[in-house]
């Protein structure tokens, strides 16, 4: 946008201003445990302090030694439910007393949110479903339009965190209103903030900060590129698209099929999956009837059902076809990769199985 950065000593201001303009303000804060997101009423709720300890199948909640708010892993959830809800009625049909029935759309609740703390991946992952979901005038399209998006640079990488090697992170790309940098020690935080909308620009010049000095723009962006030399985990290089086409007969689909639990976990914790399915129900008397649509997973065996039976009746079979699409044929279909690096479905497998590993190992039976 062209404007100046601006130092932020305290997010308070904003998450006000922001409620104060209708905005239900959603970000990360601690409960049950784990960070989660949540509405926030202050900017008190978020988690100050806080950090993980995460790794294949692993979740730990940490303190920190700084006061740092953002400098955690991403949430199981993303922002993903909040656009593309996890279960959505579509329509009511009811019998008018007359031989005839009659069809009503639910009322469409018309809530304004306001996401703090959307970190480059899951930027970008909602760039990929804005692509693929967004068709004009549906329901994406409509909360797509009313959502406020307040990204937040990464600083602190988590184990599982590879965005730099999908090319999405960890400095934010386009799509943001506001963008944040995080500057944290044990005393507290600042931030330095730069709009990246005219609804940002607005929004800036209402909270009491300051210009930033060349000095804190320096060491936010400096913090910013040792966090992307900080990531532990890679993709091959090359193209992926190849590789993968190439190794449909590898054994380690075999390796990896015997190990997967086929529970579905990635896909639902991943911020880009978004297949869902139709579930139509009624009452015993079969007076009314009711559509709901609800999210779906490849990993489902009834997922490729066909007369006869499944497509993808093994686990191998299933894993293949995910990782597949994900990093291959999403290029074909979307003309861009489906996975942003966010480590998720890394984390919230229950049997600790590693995307990136799981690449590096097909590219190396490639070789062999």
């Amino acid at each position: 946008m062209g404007t100046a950065p601006v130092l932020l000593n305290t997010l308070d201001p904003m998450v006000a201003a922001l409620r104060e303009d209708a905005y239900r303000v959603v970000g990360p804060t601690v409960r049950d445990g784990a960070i989660v997101l949540d509405e926030l009423e202050t900017a008190a709720a978020l988690p100050s302090g806080w950090g993980v300890d995460v790794g294949p199948g692993g979740y730990r909640l940490s303190r920190r030694a700084d006061a740092a708010a953002f400098a955690h892993a991403a949430s199981a959830r993303s922002w993903k439910s909040y656009l593309h809800p996890p279960r959505e009625p579509l329509w009511t049909a009811a019998r008018d007393g007359e031989g005839g029935f009659a069809v009503r759309e639910p009322d469409e609740d018309p809530v304004r949110y306001a996401f703090l703390g959307v970190r480059a991946c899951d930027l970008r992952a909602i760039a990929v479903l804005d692509r693929v979901l967004s068709v004009p005038g549906g329901r994406y399209a409509r909360r797509r339009e009313r959502v406020f998006i307040v990204a937040v640079n990464c600083t602190e990488p988590a184990a599982t965190c590879f965005c730099a090697a999908t090319g999405n992170g960890p400095a934010v790309g386009a799509g943001f209103d506001v963008a944040l940098t995080e500057l944290a020690d044990p005393h507290g935080a600042r931030y330095i903030a730069e709009a990246g909308s005219d609804r940002g620009v607005a929004l800036l010049a209402r909270l009491p900060g300051s210009p930033a000095s060349e000095t804190d723009v320096r060491e936010a962006r400096s913090a910013v590129a040792a966090a992307a030399g900080r990531m532990g985990r890679s993709l091959p290089a090359g193209d992926l698209r190849d590789l993968l086409a190439g190794t449909r007969t590898a054994a380690r689909w075999d390796d990896v099929g015997n190990r997967c639990l086929t529970c579905g976990n990635c896909t639902m914790v991943c911020p880009t999956c978004f297949c869902s399915t139709i579930e139509d129900d009624t009452d015993l008397a079969g007076d009314t009837a009711h559509r709901t649509q609800r999210w779906d997973s490849c990993f489902d065996i009834d997922f490729s059902y066909l007369h006869g039976g499944p497509v993808r009746p093994s686990a191998s079979g299933r894993y293949r076809q995910w990782l597949s699409h994900k990093l291959g044929a999403w290029h074909d279909q979307f003309g861009e990769s489906g996975c942003v690096g966010c480590g998720r479905c890394i984390v919230w497998c229950p049997a600790g199985i590693d995307i990136t590993e799981e690449v590096n190992a097909l590219a190396e039976e490639a070789t062999t």
